[in-house]
């Protein structure tokens, strides 16, 4: 991990920053249309998943497989999508959608389907009510 690491200023825009876990820094999408969570490595000039090292990689896996685990569990959603494109923003990032059968976008992907939604202050605190606490216990247990 670097001490310069930046934050792509597309992702700054986009998102607000929630919690630092070991390796990524975990991103809400301001958009409450989904539970829609973004990780990101804190490693810099990183684009893809495998340009990280062995034991990044695999620390990348567990904070992401466990962000999935616990989003589900939370908002007790139909589908987990998890996804790393890149496209546009370059730097490495991992979008974590709790996806509903209900939602607006079902059955298609969310990127462009409706307007993103921010978040109202009042629905942002009751999200991070709702998350972090869960994630906190998990990621300071020994």
């Amino acid at each position: 991990m670097s001490n310069t690491f930046q934050l792509h200023a597309l992702l700054q825009r986009d998102t607000i920053e929630l919690l630092e876990l070991p390796l990524s820094t975990l991103l809400l999408m301001n958009d409450s249309n989904y539970p829609w969570f973004v990780l990101v490595p804190r490693v810099d000039d990183i684009q893809d998943i495998y340009q990280l090292d062995w034991q990044q990689q695999q620390q990348f896996l567990n904070e992401s497989s466990l962000l999935s685990e616990i989003l589900m569990q939370l908002f007790n959603g139909t589908k987990m999508n998890v996804a790393a494109l890149g496209n546009i923003c370059s730097q490495l990032h991992v979008h974590h959608i709790v996806r509903f059968a209900d939602d607006i976008a079902w059955p298609k992907p969310v990127w462009g389907a409706f307007a993103m939604k921010a978040y109202t202050d009042s629905e942002l605190t009751l999200l991070k009510e709702k998350v972090l606490p869960a994630l906190t216990k998990i990621i300071t247990q020994d």
